[in-house]
């Protein structure tokens, strides 16, 4: 094993956050090593349509968008909801189209724009935190590396190896999703190519989607980590078929995710400790209808952000982390707070405006169908929980910190 390479900080992950994060420490001064487990470019499994917040901080952060960083079409102009009723609500995104995003090229375009110095191939494998810096061992199957590091911050998505390394018994302690999206031949397609399309129908899974990439149609499913995700396949195709004349060859590609879907809807972020943290989905942000890049942007300049101060000031980065990152706190578990999406505008298509324009009998269709779209959640008993943190919100304009890990 070879001598510690001594540096400030080391991420893990070299996704949209781990940029996010670097970029705020390298243009800072401080320099910074992202392990990647993989080879860059590495495959990433996603939808890719990011929000028009994430699309302008990358503009603003990283530069214009290369062509080779985008699927066709290039841009998505908004979402389309679909309710079991037969009510369909298109909804344009605010300010316009937002970047179709292929996942594989642009983290690491992203990355290599941060400046920080990339260790791809390198897998985190453990840390000790000794309090006036962290100890860092990785490896790839042939050789260790060892790193020295005032600070290690985690991006390394849901099925975080810093977060397990931190809590060994996260995993067992929260319910785990599988997402799977099916790339399709098309013979014939009327759904809209300029929208994402979503399905309000709990027959069909928690997370039902579809749009279009590279001239193939995504249809895909989100459902428990155990579940039987060819019948849940089976039946979507049949359903797009049947009520909307969706016409599909075979599939070509599967692409599939693990999710920590939860801890969003209910306020449970890990967000680390000591002079280890953790940022992006990794740390539980995740927003609406799933898109968690834009929140995966923020939160990991934040995290960027809560590194330097710490550096500067002298203080515990956990101090300054925890307070600084109230603001996506707020902003991603908004999506989900049932008083904010009635009575406020947390999200960038604005559905309660769009519903407001529709009949009486179109109302009551939807607020029927999503009452029965939440009826298979109430199993995990987060309903009383969100509905807690609603109030909390209302009442001390954010949400208890007590409640992260």
């Amino acid at each position: 094993m070879t001598k510690a390479r001594t540096v400030d900080v080391v991420i893990v992950g070299a996704s949209l956050s781990a940029a996010a994060v670097a970029k705020r420490l390298v243009d800072a001064g401080y320099e910074t090593i992202a392990l990647e487990r993989f080879c860059l470019p590495r495959t990433k499994p996603c939808s890719g349509i990011i929000s028009p917040r994430g699309h302008r901080f990358l503009i603003e952060n990283f530069g214009p968008l290369p062509k080779e960083v985008l699927h066709e079409p290039t841009s998505c102009k908004g979402v389309t909801f679909y309710f079991p009723g037969g009510v369909e609500l298109p909804m344009e995104f605010d300010h316009g189209s937002t970047p179709h995003l292929n996942r594989t090229y642009s983290d690491h375009w992203t990355i290599q724009r941060s400046g920080a110095e990339i260790h791809d191939n390198m897998r985190f494998l453990s840390a000790s935190d000794q309090g006036t810096h962290v100890d860092i061992v990785a490896g790839n199957g042939q050789e260790e590396k060892l790193y020295r590091a005032r600070y290690l911050i985690g991006a390394d998505g849901p099925n975080s190896k810093v977060v397990r390394t931190l809590y060994p018994e996260y995993r067992e302690a929260i319910t785990w999703f599988t997402v799977k999206q099916h790339l399709h031949e098309i013979v014939d397609c009327p759904l809209d190519p300029a929208y994402f399309h979503y399905w309000f129908h709990p027959e069909l899974g928690y997370y039902t989607w579809s749009h279009q990439r590279n001239g193939r149609q995504i249809v895909g499913v989100g459902h428990e980590a155990n579940d039987d995700f060819s019948l849940r396949h089976a039946k979507a195709l049949h359903y797009l078929e049947d009520r909307h004349k969706v016409k599909l060859g075979p599939c070509v590609t599967r692409e599939t995710s693990v999710n920590n879907f939860g801890l969003s809807l209910i306020n449970r972020y890990v967000f680390g400790r000591g002079n280890i943290i953790v940022t992006g989905q990794a740390a539980g942000f995740l927003n609406m209808i799933a898109e968690g890049m834009s929140a995966a942007l923020h939160s990991g300049a934040i995290a960027g952000e809560a590194a330097v101060d710490a550096f500067r000031l002298n203080r515990p980065i956990q101090e300054i982390y925890r307070t600084m990152i109230q603001s996506e706190v707020r902003r991603c578990s908004d999506q989900w707070n049932i008083m904010k999406i009635l009575f406020g505008r947390p999200h960038e298509a604005d559905f309660m405006g769009t519903l407001a324009k529709r009949s009486k009998r179109e109302k009551l269709i939807v607020l029927k169908d999503v009452a029965k779209f939440l009826a298979p959640w109430g199993k995990y008993n987060w309903g009383r929980q969100m509905l807690w943190q609603a109030i909390t919100r209302q009442v001390t304009g954010g949400y208890n910190p007590r409640r992260w890990r």
